[in-house]
């Protein structure tokens, strides 16, 4: 993006980073593959496609809007952004693994169908959903966003789809100014909790337990999907609401229980934001952590 942009190359590395660690060493590594242009198009126009590829320079940095730029490096980035989650996806919905976190960079939840915005250029969430229909028979898919902004492109890509389901915690007012609480969707597929500044975990848990779990299981997906934003912790610099790791590790393991009931615990997990890299890092852990305890729950079951 850029020297001084918080969406930096430093955030993949701090994640990276902290999965080198022992407690992590048997986590199943595959590389991401690059996502097809058809892939693409279920979420995003041709013309889109078009306007971001077209964009990429051959040095330095071109700006596709006020926050969004793209370097030389950004159209392979991006393809294989999309590609992992289409691999977690595969590997999810084919009984290869249980659980999968996708260690990704662009993000992609503000990406709407027809422009890329808020450091995003595709949607890779929205993809890897839109894949799960398409190739493996879902009837029901669900994305749940804990990011501390609002997954606009995911919202706008769902709410005509009675089949997809958006759940989503964030602070408000905030980037980018939309997730208010009535907008529903076509079949009450939406649900949007806005959090006010400087919320915590108890605010952030009350939201999850009354609003957004019980519609979660009501829904009763056969593949969960998450945004796992990790910039509503306290030390984040980029919003105001103050979340702990313990409270990342929470909202995990109330997923996890949820996609048991629902779907043999089929999770698929992609990074979204996150901008201090400690925070970042050590959020991750614990939300990883959580998968892993479940896989290995299973596993022993």
């Amino acid at each position: 993006m850029g020297p001084g942009h918080p969406e930096q190359p430093a955030r993949l590395d701090a994640v990276l980073g902290v999965l080198s660690h022992e407690a992590f060493d048997d986590l199943v590594r595959i590389e991401a593959p690059r996502a097809a242009p058809s892939d693409l198009l279920r979420c995003h126009p041709q013309a889109h496609l078009d306007r971001v590829f077209g964009a990429i320079p051959d040095r330095g940095t071109a700006p596709l809007d006020a926050d969004t730029s793209v370097s030389s490096g950004s159209g392979e980035a991006a393809l294989r952004a999309a590609g992992a989650v289409l691999a977690a996806v595969d590997k999810v919905m084919r009984g290869e693994v249980n659980n999968a976190f996708c260690a990704v960079r662009p993000p992609g939840h503000h990406a709407e169908p027809d422009a890329p915005m808020g450091f995003c250029l595709f949607n890779n969430i929205a993809i890897g959903a839109a894949h799960a229909l398409a190739e493996h028979s879902a009837k029901r898919v669900a994305v749940v966003d804990f990011d501390v902004h609002h997954g606009n492109g995911t919202q706008a890509m769902f709410a005509a789809d009675p089949h997809l389901f958006f759940g989503s915690s964030h602070q408000m007012p905030l980037y980018p100014g939309t997730g208010f609480e009535n907008e529903r969707g076509v079949a009450g597929n939406i649900v949007n909790v806005a959090l006010p500044p400087q919320a915590d975990g108890e605010e952030f848990r009350i939201a999850f337990n009354l609003r957004i779990l019980p519609a979660l299981r009501d829904f009763n997906p056969d593949l969960l999907m998450i945004s796992a934003g990790f910039d509503a912790h306290r030390d984040d610099p980029l919003a105001n609401v103050n979340l702990v790791e313990e409270d990342y590790a929470w909202v995990t393991r109330e997923l996890v229980a949820v996609a048991d009931a629902a779907c043999d615990g089929r999770i698929v997990s992609s990074l979204e934001g996150g901008y201090d890299l400690n925070a970042l890092a050590h959020s991750a852990a614990a939300h990883i952590g959580e998968l892993m305890k479940a896989r290995d729950h299973r596993r022993a079951a």
